[in-house]
């Protein structure tokens, strides 16, 4: 596997966000283009004083009324984008992510098309500073960059315009849900938490592989060495992570279906599932990149000396998979924006207002029932994981509660319940992964696969199964589980 693909972020971000952001003229004009690689393109918003908190991207866009034109900077060095794949050395185009200003007042994030280098020559176009940001621990192929701007000019049409535009007289029009400005992030964590289930798989294909020829250590002294794999502590290494990464493979599918259903939704005028899959989305991209980077670390250690040969391709696989819980939201910051949507799902429950469906085991412990008896079976384990994390959300919600009566506005009240609220939020991503793991074993499905490999699925979410719920037992035991 080589140290990422320097056009990844052309294909997956930038052609994706002008086919779903652009209207059908700007894909003709330009999204065609980009899809032929006649273009190539990044995907420009992080900047070097903001990432995760894009309403405090610093990048203007003017809008020039005389002229119908954009009129693009960057005031200051923290607004300088940082980080695109692609832009240090491949990129000629970009999607610029910018604060659109109409007469100095601010309309929101929005999407420019903005071409930065010459098509024939390569070189940067006039009042645009662009190169690479250096060295990184991993992703060596990407050639990450930096992004500064001084008076560009750009059509209005080059604004992508399917939902916000700018008409010429300098009208705005709102886009029909915010939160479609975003779109394209939401797509890019259900990608990466897709690719990640993959990299997990990976690692845990090669360890377990490596496990199956090294032998050492005999269990009884006049015995041939056995496999290494034969050693329990070596089993305990391996079958967690096998789980896991089958786990986390079929979430990423349920996800990424979640994903095409909004979208054909969105393309009727029905947002309503909208926020359910940026929750979901985010949920899962923090902890199936947070569980990658440990599971690949843990599995690179069980090859021995060998899993730190770069020949092993280990190395590469752990450089990825701890990248991937920076890039597309800092892991802490989703699971912080999952923890409120639980608030407000937790209150709704209390009142006996509608939930979404990931939400819906919050129901019956907000009306205050208990959880029963504990019996081992695989649903009562994926029942007493979701009471717990009904019960962190319950936690959550009072300590918010209390502090909203000692006077703390929200945003202080949210900061100083953060904990909860990121342990909440862990817990509800855990509960569906293991019913999503439940439903694909026992559903339907069955009958298409074989009896043998029905087998191995059963065992594999056995072991799931109760490795999260010793993950967390405190958690469990503390609804009488």
């Amino acid at each position: 596997m080589p140290g990422g693909n320097p056009f990844g972020v052309h294909f997956v971000m930038m052609v994706e966000a002008i086919r779903t952001q652009g209207t059908d003229e700007q894909w003709e004009r330009f999204g065609k283009r980009a899809e032929n690689f006649e273009i190539c393109g990044t995907y420009a918003q992080t900047e070097l004083g903001h990432g995760s908190f894009l309403r405090g991207l610093e990048t203007r866009a003017d809008y020039d009324r005389a002229t119908g034109e954009f009129v693009l900077n960057t005031p200051k060095l923290s607004a300088y984008k940082w980080w695109p794949g692609g832009l240090g050395h491949c990129s000629n185009y970009c999607l610029l992510v910018a604060q659109l200003y109409i007469d100095d007042e601010p309309k929101g994030l929005q999407m420019f098309f903005v071409q930065l280098r010459d098509e024939e020559t390569h070189m940067p176009l006039p009042g645009i500073d662009i190169g690479e940001i250096g060295h990184k621990r991993g992703f060596y192929g990407v050639s990450n960059g930096f992004l500064g701007l001084k008076n560009v000019r750009i059509p209005r049409t080059n604004m992508l315009m399917r939902n916000a535009k700018v008409q010429p007289d300098g009208t705005f029009v709102k886009s029909p849900a915010s939160v479609l400005t975003y779109f394209t992030m939401v797509m890019m964590r259900c990608v990466v938490t897709r690719d990640n289930a993959t990299l997990l798989a990976m690692a845990a294909t090669i360890a377990t592989r490596y496990s199956a020829v090294r032998r050492q250590s005999p269990i009884n002294p006049n015995e041939r060495e056995p496999q290494i794999m034969d050693h329990v502590t070596q089993q305990l290494k391996l079958f967690p992570e096998i789980a896991n990464a089958i786990a986390y493979q079929l979430s990423a599918n349920k996800l990424w279906s979640l994903y095409h259903e909004t979208y054909v939704d969105i393309e009727r005028g029905d947002f309503t599932r909208l926020p359910e899959l940026h929750n979901l989305s985010c949920v899962m991209k923090a902890l199936c990149t947070a569980d990658c980077n440990v599971g690949a670390e843990r599995l690179r250690l069980a090859c021995g000396g060998h899993g730190y040969l770069t020949s092993a391709n280990m190395h590469l696989i752990v450089s990825s998979a701890a990248a991937a819980c920076s890039y597309e939201g800092e892991n802490t910051v989703l699971l912080l924006q999952v923890g409120r949507f639980l608030m407000k799902s937790w209150r709704a429950a209390t009142e006996g207002k509608p939930l979404t469906p990931t939400a819906s085991y919050l129901r019956g412990p907000a009306r205050g029932e208990t959880f029963g008896k504990w019996t081992g079976e695989w649903a009562n384990i994926v029942a007493a994981i979701e009471y717990a994390a009904a019960n962190k959300v319950r936690l959550a919600f009072e300590s918010m509660s209390q502090r909203l009566a000692q006077g703390q506005t929200e945003a202080e009240a949210a900061n100083g319940t953060g904990i909860e609220l990121t342990q909440a939020a862990e817990l509800h991503g855990r509960s569906f992964v293991a019913a999503t793991f439940l439903a694909y074993v026992t559903g339907p499905t069955v009958s298409e696969r074989s009896a043998a490999l029905n087998r191995v699925l059963e065992r594999l979410l056995e072991l799931y199964l109760v490795h999260t719920a010793l993950r967390h037992l405190s958690d469990i035991l503390q609804v009488n589980c």
